[in-house]
């Protein structure tokens, strides 16, 4: 790889160190790091980015289960287009069952994207 990082990239990371049950009982809701995570590329967003991505890492789940969550844009608007599809996630899941979105075990273990470990990165010169 011959690119240099400029200083147009930017990179955020979130580690919770408490289970997502304490940011429910907390702050009201289990999507505490996925909304700062939010908050924090939208402050990178004037950077002349061409794309972004995120990926989430879930620890203590048993083996055989999905444990890593990507999505990766290079749209115009790449963090809304991310964290979009991410809420749209959440969406289908309070259509079917609402009560489920205030159950943070039951999230973690059945939905994408409700992992400990956060990462954010928007670029511009983002290759998919």
């Amino acid at each position: 790889m011959s690119d240099f990082l400029h200083h147009e990239c930017g990179i955020a990371m979130i580690r919770l160190l408490k289970p997502l049950s304490y940011y429910q009982e907390k702050y009201g809701t289990a999507f505490y790091a996925m909304n700062k995570l939010y908050l924090m590329m939208e402050k990178q967003h004037n950077r002349g980015q061409d794309g972004a991505g995120v990926a989430n890492i879930k620890f203590d789940v048993l083996p055989g289960t999905r444990y890593i969550s990507r999505y990766r844009s290079n749209d115009k608007q790449a963090i809304k287009d991310i964290f979009g599809r991410m809420q749209a996630k959440f969406e289908e899941v309070g259509k079917e069952n609402p009560e489920h979105l205030s159950d943070p075990e039951w999230l973690k273990k059945n939905v994408a994207f409700t992992g400990e470990l956060w990462l954010g990165m928007s670029t511009n010169f983002f290759k998919i």
